[in-house]
């Protein structure tokens, strides 16, 4: 709707209405137009492009260009989401009670609030639900990011069929991730008594086909919280390698033996592998 047509209501309620909501919606879209432009002039530098070229392209002074690029939406904000962030986390129901509800492992919400910390960082408001057994999650929103293994939400084992590159598989030995082209496995060093865990970090297709959301998982729980680690400690590095292309990697997490909730390294032991483009 047009500044014309919004004038010409003549119910003075629904022009305020209708105002105050298309002005909402327009700031949100100058704000992720400033990511763009941002993230954009970033890789004009990158490339070898000046500040006083950049300015001459857009006929503006190299100061504007200047204070652009230091202003506003930080882009790497969108390898996370475009709004309003949900955190989809796998419960486990209560032991020993007669009407036993879902709960969370103290370091998947730990997870949880080191991905929420690292959303405020960039502008973005974060929430979490909690998906009781079986773990039924419903994966067809947006800005979504599920948090824990198949063990809880065993609907992901399937849908990271869409990974040619990395899958969680279940075995006698229990579960662990595995390159289905190489044979490689990743099993967690935690199963013979280390205290270290493997964690999967990657980009999955939505079943209904309209977009994607990001995946967490730790073959224990302390690898879940080993993932959101190293998203926050290298967000600005995934957002430049990947923007919000589909992808995957796994990361080894080591944590203190006194405190489980506590990791004290993480690294990436895999390639970021790239699902497409």
């Amino acid at each position: 709707m047009d500044l014309a047509a919004v004038e010409a209501l003549t119910d003075a309620r629904e022009r305020a209405l209708t105002a105050h909501k298309l002005i909402d919606d327009y700031q949100v879209a100058i704000g992720e137009l400033s990511r763009v432009r941002r993230a954009a002039l970033e890789e004009l530098l990158n490339g070898k492009m000046t500040q006083s070229q950049i300015a001459d392209m857009l006929d503006m002074s190299r100061s504007r260009v200047s204070q652009l690029l230091s202003a506003g939406t930080r882009p790497e904000r969108a390898f996370l989401g475009g709004g309003r962030l949900t955190m989809a986390i796998g419960g486990k129901f209560e032991v020993g009670r007669t009407d036993p509800g879902a709960v969370l492992s103290a370091e998947s919400f730990g997870a949880y609030e080191i991905l929420a910390e690292l959303a405020r960082s960039v502008g973005l408001d974060a929430a979490y639900e909690i998906v009781p057994p079986p773990g039924l999650v419903h994966l067809n929103r947006p800005n979504l990011i599920v948090l824990t293994n198949p063990r809880l939400l065993p609907f992901l084992s399937q849908v990271m069929e869409a990974d040619p590159h990395l899958r969680y598989v279940e075995d006698e030995k229990g579960w662990f991730i595995k390159e289905p082209d190489t044979g490689k496995e990743y099993r967690s060093p935690r199963d013979d008594g280390e205290c270290a865990d493997y964690g999967y970090i990657g980009r999955l297709p939505r079943p209904d086909g309209k977009g994607s959301f990001l995946y967490l998982a730790g073959t224990h729980a302390q690898g879940t919280l080993g993932a959101a680690r190293y998203v926050a400690d290298n967000l600005q590095e995934l957002h430049r390698e990947l923007k919000t292309r589909r992808f995957s990697t796994v990361i080894l997490c080591h944590y203190d033996p006194k405190d489980r909730r506590r990791v004290t390294s993480v690294e990436r032991v895999s390639p970021l592998f790239k699902h497409e483009g």
